[in-house]
């Protein structure tokens, strides 16, 4: 029997979220630059979000670039944006192809203009995606993002179209990037570390965690499978006991 045949198709994680980790030591374990590492990163996304859809995953988020990556060497980052360009304009007809929707979460403004204008062109191309949509979080953080919605509900309450005694957790939800995703079921970090670095810490609340030793560029659809078998594995409680469960 494959992995893939050992997942209960109906107990499927309907959304995945993945921080991508350990694409610079995989390019320096291999003699590499770094940018070697993220390039054999986006074969390991194209493989991944693929594996996804067989295993009827609906959502699949992945931590492209992260608020503080701006903090990483210039020509880095330069290398990582070309390589984004080149990635969307490559893939957008693959993409439509599979029924792949992409939607993007993060400040985007701070994106160079030709990164931004790819990025967009594919969101648009692809809106009709119904076989999984692949959420990207580019220059994103969750504390900007919650700083924006606490920003945007506290002018809605200046202004008067919200109260005060309105506010609730569906209410901060709706004002959040991810207001029209479900909440994630399951987190998935790659390359040995053990944290979640700012990622979707409100969608996180009661998600499960899966962290992997492998690095990013070496993580494949074998490993996706596992991480969901062993998600099927756990008991999913919130806050309850198991007994009431039960019941």
């Amino acid at each position: 029997m494959s992995l893939l045949d050992e997942i209960d198709k109906f107990r499927t994680p309907q959304h995945i979220a993945v921080i991508m980790d350990g694409n610079g030591r995989w390019a320096k374990a291999h003699g590499m630059p770094r940018v070697e590492g993220h390039k054999k990163g986006v074969e390991a996304v194209k493989k991944v979000v693929e594996a996804a859809i067989r295993a009827s995953v609906k959502y699949l988020t992945i931590y492209a670039f992260s608020t503080e990556n701006w903090n990483r060497p210039r020509e880095e980052i330069d290398a990582l944006m070309e390589l984004m360009v080149y990635g969307m304009s490559q893939e957008t007809p693959r993409l439509i192809e599979h029924g792949i929707k992409i939607v993007c979460i993060g400040e985007l403004d701070r994106l160079p203009m030709d990164t931004r204008q790819q990025l967009e062109e594919c969101i648009e191309r692809t809106s009709t995606g119904k076989n999984i949509t692949v959420v990207i979080a580019i220059s994103y953080s969750s504390k900007w993002e919650i700083t924006e919605a606490t920003r945007k509900i506290a002018c809605d309450v200046k202004n008067g179209t919200l109260s005060e005694q309105d506010i609730c957790e569906d209410v901060i939800n709706n004002y959040l990037a991810t207001r029209n995703i479900p909440d994630l079921d399951l987190m998935i970090r790659t390359g040995g570390e053990h944290r979640i670095s700012n990622f979707l810490l409100w969608q996180a609340a009661y998600a499960e965690f899966y962290f992997s030793d492998i690095f990013w560029p070496d993580f494949d659809e074998a490993e996706l499978y596992k991480a969901i078998i062993d998600f099927q594995k756990r008991e999913r409680r919130y806050g309850k006991t198991s007994e009431q469960l039960e019941n």
